[in-house]
């Protein structure tokens, strides 16, 4: 799969069971643009199929960003074809969204614009301390549209408000207080596999079927969201898995996971 689907601008690579995605894009500061998100969402389609991988890494490359958003030297930043109804990053938020494998954001330096649709974008996240978060889009004449997508349920109105209208940055501090990430560590490595392996010793399958359930229920009204989850619950309970867990539960043993 690396092989396939890895480009010089972004690498795709399986660790074991977790899937590495890192902008390779140091010079313009992982700076997105419509190739590398085309070859990120056919990564992450491609992985929802391959039951031996258990999560998704996004990252990028080097210290000093995870990524600055749209390369503003391109004269395409934001639209390739305005004939097009869907954007790049539009599309990849999509793809992200439907995923039912984990999606962990590396946050390992400067993280704005475009860059925070990929963070929000992931389930769950990890950043360094020296990490700096913005939406700086205002500075050069347009705002943030596509991300508040992924981002107005993720921090509060009057942040994002904020964030939006002044386009001043944010500490990764800050990024914690605000609920952008999960955890700021000096030893951004350590504390991110801390995390994934707290992930990969669960049940796959519980992992895949609850992922889809609590995207499912984001948006509906309280009974529909209950009826929804309540017809879901008899479906968990039917997996091998869940059988595993219940019987591991009472022999008081490690379960043995088949993901199915």
């Amino acid at each position: 799969m690396s092989d396939g689907a890895t480009t010089p601008e972004l690498l795709v690579e399986q660790r074991g069971p977790v899937l590495w995605l890192t902008l390779q894009r140091e010079e313009r500061r992982n700076a997105i643009n419509h190739a590398v998100l085309a070859r990120m969402m056919q990564a992450i389609d491609a992985a929802q199929g391959d039951r031996a991988l258990r999560a998704i890494v996004v990252t990028g490359c080097g210290t000093r960003a995870f990524c600055a958003g749209a390369d503003l030297q391109s004269a395409q930043a934001f639209v390739s074809d305005y004939s097009e109804p869907y954007a790049s990053l539009a599309l990849l938020l999509r793809r992200a969204r439907a995923s039912n494998l984990p999606l962990v954001a590396r946050v390992n330096g400067a993280c704005m614009a475009g860059g925070m649709g990929l963070l929000a974008m992931c389930d769950l996240a990890v950043a360094s301390s020296h990490a700096v978060f913005g939406l700086p889009e205002v500075k050069v004449g347009v705002f943030p549209a596509q991300v508040l997508s992924v981002l107005q349920h993720l921090i509060p109105r009057r942040r994002l408000a904020e964030l939006c209208l002044t386009g001043e940055p944010l500490t990764a501090a800050q990024a914690l207080e605000y609920g952008l990430v999960n955890y700021v560590d000096d030893d951004l490595d350590a504390k991110l596999d801390w995390l994934l392996q707290r992930l990969l010793d669960k049940s796959p399958a519980a992992i895949r079927r609850g992922l889809y359930t609590m995207k499912k229920i984001e948006a509906m009204p309280f009974e529909e969201s209950v009826a929804f989850t309540e017809s879901q619950i008899a479906l968990f309970t039917l997996t091998e898995d869940a059988k595993e867990g219940q019987q591991a539960f009472q022999q008081k043993r490690k379960p043995q996971w088949k993901g199915r």
